[in-house]
């Protein structure tokens, strides 16, 4: 909520229907969260290649790419997580808005921020929370840049899944077993959900 009185939301002449139709197909926020090293971002990247071979419109928000810009000034700390994926839920309504299918690579730990990212967004169904499920003895062994070997050394703080906890989603809307499943049986799991939910034609 903003903190001014004077500002006002203008209503836009093109709406989001407008882009869908003119599209070919619907927006939605396709939030990938899970354990560092489970996926997300190499499963988003992918999942985005396959759309825009189907002609979609796309952007994928990553969460290290994310915090060299427009959360830049926030640290790890359960606030400032809890600020980063408010920051995100927002820019990525806005994609929504403007008729774009939107991938969001967070480890977004905490249930209650992911819940407060489907509220808000327009319909509930515009939020599509894809669980990377996957082992952290499996996320460890993909950990190239030792991330884990140093957080349970002590040298790195709030380390989700060794001094931070990570919530498992309740009810995600797909399950992607990234632990032990192909990249490719993941794409098609997540492509096949899209077009079961009626947002992409079939091919």
């Amino acid at each position: 909520m903003s903190k001014s009185s004077n500002t006002f939301w203008h209503q836009a002449t093109i709406t989001r229907s407008n882009r869908e139709q003119l599209n070919r197909h619907g927006a939605a926020i396709l939030w990938f969260t899970g354990l560092s090293g489970s996926g997300k971002s190499t499963l988003a990247h992918a999942v985005e290649d396959e759309l825009y071979r189907r002609g979609c419109r796309t952007a994928v928000l990553d969460g290290d790419n994310v915090r060299h810009g427009l959360c830049g000034d926030l640290g790890f700390s359960e606030d400032d997580r809890t600020e980063n994926i408010r920051r995100i839920g927002h820019v990525a309504a806005l994609f929504v808005d403007t008729g774009v299918i939107v991938l969001t690579a967070f480890i977004s730990p905490f249930k209650v921020d992911r819940d407060r990212v489907r509220m808000i967004v327009e319909k509930e169904q515009d939020f599509i929370e894809v669980y990377c499920n996957c082992p952290i003895e499996v996320c460890e062994q993909r950990d190239v840049k030792g991330l884990y070997n140093r957080a349970r050394k002590g040298e790195i703080s709030n380390f989700t899944g060794v001094s931070s906890p990570y919530e498992e989603p309740d009810n995600a809307d797909l399950v992607v077993d990234t632990g032990t499943e192909a990249l490719a049986t993941c794409v098609e799991q997540v492509v096949d959900f899209l077009m079961e939910r009626g947002l992409i034609p079939e091919l």
